[in-house]
């Protein structure tokens, strides 16, 4: 999505050893890996990594960038798609702050740009490998999410990013699962456990000693357990669950530490968890 960030994530690939191509229409991508046997760096080593960053406008020309995909797949390539996403708040504040039209706004309002846009790409959303909300995101946890997607790639294991919320802020678009805390007593009304947050221990006590949390734990793990050797079969090896609750500071937060704890003990999966919301009013 225009203004989720790529500029941003190519300067982290460049950080991280990868030569990025920007905006090259996507024809040309098919035509440059075509037509050239290798590449070499400033210092004469074969150049290993390489990524295209592409973005609505480029794929005006010249052809689509599922087309291209198609073509490379078939030629015996095997790219991996990572897609770049925002909320619209958050691309709308964006695009205000530096005083820019959206590609696809023409005389339109900059939401509906961003409309058109997320229909647009929605197919490619769907398909990629790796789906990046930057909505919350700084540059070094860009950075982290990047590395450990990449690394989880390499080591063909399955990744589990488990992300606490707040209801009241809007549920994840990236998430592919997404559960509700608020089912557990609120720590918010316990004065003395109202400032505190879900990784204080006082707080995950509260919230994690309900027979009704452990049920939940329980339970849900051994479902996600079950699902993820489907998720493997269908090309999906990375998986976002949403945990909420009202505000993302208390009941989401205890949840998300626990449930990520259960589920590095597995095999096979790398865990990691965000808390979007847990320093947010």
């Amino acid at each position: 999505m225009s203004g989720a960030g790529l500029s941003t994530a190519a300067r982290v690939l460049e950080d991280m050893g990868w030569f990025v191509t920007q905006n090259l229409p996507p024809n040309l991508i098919v035509h440059f890996l075509q037509t050239v046997d290798h590449l070499t760096g400033p210092d004469g080593e074969p150049i290993e990594k390489l990524a295209f960053v592409s973005d609505v406008r480029s794929q005006e020309v010249l052809g689509s960038l599922a087309e291209a995909l198609e073509t490379l797949r078939s030629s015996g390539c095997n790219p991996t798609v990572v897609f770049m996403e925002a909320r619209d708040d958050v691309l709308v504040r964006r695009f205000d702050t530096v005083r820019r039209t959206h590609p696809l706004q023409g005389d339109g309002s900059l939401l509906s740009g961003i409309s058109k846009e997320r229909v647009s790409l929605s197919q490619l959303k769907e398909s990629a490998d790796i789906v990046v909300d930057t909505s919350e995101l700084s540059i070094h946890d860009l950075r982290r999410t990047l590395e450990s997607s990449f690394a989880t790639l390499a080591s063909q294991r399955q990744h589990v990013t488990v992300q606490s919320f707040g209801f009241k802020h809007g549920a994840p678009q990236d998430a592919d699962i997404v559960v509700d805390m608020r089912f557990l007593p609120n720590p918010y009304w316990v004065p003395e456990l109202r400032g505190g947050r879900g990784v204080d221990a006082p707080v995950a006590e509260y919230v994690l000693s309900r027979p009704e949390a452990q049920n939940f734990l329980d339970s849900f793990v051994t479902m996600l357990t079950n699902m993820m050797p489907g998720y493997a079969r269908e090309g999906k090896n990375f998986v976002t669950v949403g945990v909420g609750c009202t505000g993302g500071h208390h009941r989401s937060v205890a949840v998300a530490e626990a449930l990520a704890k259960r589920l590095s003990s597995q095999d096979g999966l790398d865990v990691s968890v965000i808390h979007r919301d847990i320093n947010r009013d």
